[in-house]
């Protein structure tokens, strides 16, 4: 797809003017607040991920040039603290979003983010606590996906990670791990499962083995829910992902919100 000229600073709406149709143009910024669903396609209900109240999304497609908003046609949007791409209805903008500017990265080293995670695991065991689901997509709860869960662990102190399960593990520094061997292992590090060619499910690690996982009704469990990686553990959720425990990853700094490669 070519690229697309991007807004000058000379037309753009100036910063917490309210969302309007014809001010969707290409490059323009747009902060949110309220929580907002990004869709997977131009068309259809897929969910690819949510955005929670105060983040910053980018236009990259054109929206509507003038007059009331149609709601079938959506716009090509990437939120960038972490440069993930989805489609957004122009009409579920509106009373939800103000312009604003980029947002700067807050681009924390391991120094400054070891001293974090206590208040990273706090959150991820407190949303455990409400009562949820799994929800392809989820991100700002209660109802979470996998990677869904760490980013907002980890954005609820301030450290951005990459969206997907898969950007994750590359973003991290590897960490080796297997069953019943998880010295090496630091609470807050990231476990990573799937098959031997793709990471597809990541789980954050409370200590000693232990990680908090949002997994689905496929492998015996509908939420968040903790288990290990003893091999002693017959729990079937256990069980599964544990045969299918691809390494672990530490988190050294954080996302600066570029797009990542798929």
């Amino acid at each position: 797809m070519p690229s697309l000229p991007l807004e000058s600073a000379d037309t753009a709406p100036g910063a917490g003017t309210p969302v309007a149709g014809e001010l969707l143009r290409p490059g323009s910024i747009w902060e949110l607040r309220a929580a907002l669903n990004l869709h997977a396609r131009p068309s259809g209900d897929g969910l690819a991920t949510q955005a929670a109240r105060g983040r910053r999304l980018q236009v990259l497609s054109p929206g509507p040039a003038c007059g009331p908003l149609v709601e079938p046609r959506r716009l090509r949007v990437r939120l960038l603290e972490d440069g993930y791409p989805g489609w957004v209805n122009p009409a579920a903008l509106l009373g939800i979003a103000v312009a604003s500017t980029r947002p700067r990265p807050r681009l924390l080293q391991r120094c400054a983010i070891q001293p974090l995670l206590p208040q990273v695991l706090a959150w991820a065991l407190a949303a455990a606590e409400r009562p949820n689901i799994y929800q392809w997509g989820g991100t700002v709860g209660p109802n979470f996906d996998c990677s869904g869960v760490v980013q907002a662990a980890f954005a609820s102190v301030g450290i951005w990670l990459p969206r997907d399960a898969y950007l994750q593990e590359r973003f991290c520094q590897p960490v080796a791990v297997r069953p019943g061997q998880s010295q090496l292992l630091e609470p807050g590090d990231l476990i990573f499962f799937g098959s031997p060619q793709r990471c597809t499910h990541v789980g954050l690690h409370l200590g000693g083995g232990r990680y908090l996982h949002s997994s689905g009704r496929a492998h015996g469990r509908n939420g968040l829910g903790i288990d290990n990686l003893s091999p002693r553990n017959a729990h079937p959720v256990a069980q599964h992902y544990r045969r299918e425990l691809r390494g672990a990853g530490r988190v050294m700094r954080c996302h600066d919100g570029s797009p990542l490669p798929a």
